[in-house]
């Protein structure tokens, strides 16, 4: 008789610092605001071992971070889920792209131009912005030219079940605010067998695209990965300006978000990691804050994919190259 085991451990951060590690146990997470929420490591498991133990590593993971981070996993054939504060809102950066592919292959039924493929392999394995702006408008009322409204895109998260996702409806599609839970609806909805949104050629064909990112930009959340298990992966980084008109909370922040599934010889999993608070010392180089990012990311995926497949040889992808980014107003996401 199969059974489901839940385990539960407390985090605190702007520093997420761990709590005893306890069911249920409460604690503050560092909040977007002022105002305290509490947040906790929760895993479920048909392995009940595996669930506490992976809890317990999460938890020291995000111990020894600054940054503030939301997680979601899960692991199919384990039947394994671990969240952290996967319902907080992020920036998405650049991992607002594979929402924008999921909606261009839900409106066409995964039947796209010549063009549109182009366009849709440059805004992935390139992370184009450009493509992205040509592909966001192409999905948008443009009645006001100034702020086109991606009415496409919403009845993509809407089918999806995408309910907390918020599209930035001035054109900044990477302003779009995500969290960690739905995007990994959009994960399970590429690498699963519903047909009821995208077809298995349109599924296939995202997923393939999320392969072939290109070297630089592999990297995050595919960290620690088994090597024989075929990685598909999508990363998002942006700087926030110094100006007076941004919120004073993302003065100076660099975003810094990761998506990967891991599909074929078995495995079936997705990972979804988004950061936030990653600041930059005064006077230090400004890509500083694009590393520490990735490393919280790096460093809560390899804790994850040790736990899950234990003894299996882990993907060690090399840290980008970053040229250092001006912070634009409205900011780019890369």
């Amino acid at each position: 008789m199969k059974w489901f085991s839940t385990f539960t451990a407390a985090a605190m951060g702007a520093g997420v610092i761990a709590g005893p590690i306890a069911a249920a146990s409460p604690s503050v997470a560092a909040p977007h605001s002022a105002k305290a929420v509490s947040s906790t490591v929760r895993c479920t498991s048909k392995n009940r071992e595996l669930a506490t133990k992976l809890a317990s590593d999460i938890t020291k993971a995000l111990e020894s971070r600054k940054s503030m981070a939301s997680l979601s996993f899960y692991d199919r054939p384990s039947r394994t889920r671990c969240t952290f504060d996967a319902d907080k809102k992020f920036d998405s950066a650049s991992v607002v792209k594979t929402i924008v592919l999921g909606a261009l292959l839900y409106q066409r039924g995964g039947d796209l131009t010549a063009e549109e493929d182009a366009l849709a392999r440059k805004m992935i394995i390139e992370s184009d912005n450009d493509a992205t702006k040509t592909l966001w408008n192409q999905l948008s009322d443009l009645k006001d030219p100034k702020k086109p409204d991606p009415v496409k895109v919403q009845e993509f998260l809407d089918k999806a079940g995408m309910h907390d996702t918020v599209l930035d409806k001035e054109g900044f599609s990477g302003l779009t605010q995500v969290t960690a839970h739905d995007q990994t609806k959009l994960l399970h909805l590429f690498s699963g067998g519903d047909d009821s949104v995208l077809g298995s050629e349109a599924r296939t064909y995202a997923l393939d695209l999320m392969n072939q990112v290109q070297s630089d930009q592999r990297w995050g959340a595919m960290a620690g990965a088994p090597v024989d298990s075929v990685i598909h992966v999508k990363n998002g980084w942006m700087p926030r300006s110094h100006n007076a008109d941004v919120d004073l909370f993302d003065q100076g922040d660099w975003k810094v978000n990761s998506m990967a599934v891991l599909t074929e010889n078995g495995y079936d999993s997705g990972m979804v990691v988004l950061t936030e608070n990653n600041r930059v010392p005064e006077g230090h180089p400004d890509a500083e804050g694009m590393d520490y990012g990735i490393e919280t990311i790096e460093t809560i995926s390899r804790a994850i994919y040790r736990d899950v497949y234990p003894g299996a040889e882990g993907y060690n992808p090399s840290r980008p190259p970053v040229q250092p980014v001006p912070a634009p107003t409205p900011p780019k996401a890369a």
